[in-house]
């Protein structure tokens, strides 16, 4: 049995991987692919958000284990949902099985402009300010992270109806924000293999991050040379054949190379 846990960013929820678990399923042959959902996110957006990492780990553990899906559990995670991949693996190891982190960043391995980039905080000011505004906001966030604006218009309407059903709070957003910034994955190197895939072009996290992470691991790290922050939305193809590919050499994990 191969079981994948897909844990999304900030604000974000499982309706934002678009193809993604499908395609996850398809490359892999899994047997089962559970997108979660973070408190204060989609099914959740009613819950307030824990302001601790660790807290959500607990959550993601015990929504796992409600689901009936069986692990031990492969995790493919981004940004924020790749901190609470990292301390799920770190505070039990027998839970996961390996996992992929997206465009993910966190201390000691990257300092603060690293993690956020300085020109990338007006357009978030403007998303906070916009908040409440659904065009906008999603607006801002397409153009913020996305490079693959092929199909822009439909992304909108998509992002529009999801904010919508399941407003996230501006309150949950901070403290989200506030826990990303605040974890630190510290010493503790996970104990399964650990793929790490980040984007040349992404705006909001410096993909230096994603580089030093892997070299502090020794881990896989492989780079697509055009997507942004959203790579999963980019370009789930990618992702999902690099998974794939990985699974199938379990022993080359240590090299890094530039997709295009």
């Amino acid at each position: 049995m191969s079981s994948w846990i897909l844990l999304r960013g900030l604000t974000r929820e499982s309706r934002h991987w678009g193809p993604l678990p499908e395609l996850l399923r398809a490359a892999t042959d899994a047997d089962d692919v559970l997108a979660l959902d973070l408190p204060g996110n989609g099914a959740y957006a009613g819950l307030r958000a824990p302001l601790d990492v660790a807290d959500m780990v607990g959550f993601a553990r015990l929504a796992a284990l409600q689901s009936g899906v069986p692990g031990p559990y492969r995790l493919l995670a981004m940004s924020l949902g790749g901190m609470v991949a990292t301390s799920w693996a770190q505070r039990h190891p027998k839970d996961i099985e390996r996992i992929v982190l997206i465009n993910t960043s966190m201390r000691p391995f990257s300092g603060a402009r690293e993690r956020l980039r300085p020109e990338a905080w007006p357009d978030l000011l403007r998303v906070a300010l916009n908040w409440r505004r659904s065009d906008e906001a999603e607006s801002l966030i397409h153009s913020l992270t996305c490079s693959n604006r092929r199909n822009f218009a439909d992304d909108l309407t998509a992002w529009r109806a999801i904010r919508e059903s399941a407003p996230v709070s501006r309150m949950n957003a901070l403290r989200q924000l506030f826990a990303a910034a605040q974890f630190n994955a510290g010493s503790t190197v996970p104990s399964c293999p650990v793929l790490i895939l980040s984007s040349e072009n992404d705006h909001l996290v410096n993909p230096v991050c994603s580089a030093q992470l892997a070299s502090a691991w020794h881990a896989r790290h492989l780079q697509h040379q055009w997507a942004g922050h959203d790579l999963p939305h980019d370009d789930p193809a990618w992702v999902c054949e690099s998974a794939s590919a990985w699974l199938a050499n379990p022993s080359d994990h240590a090299r890094s190379t530039t997709a295009e």
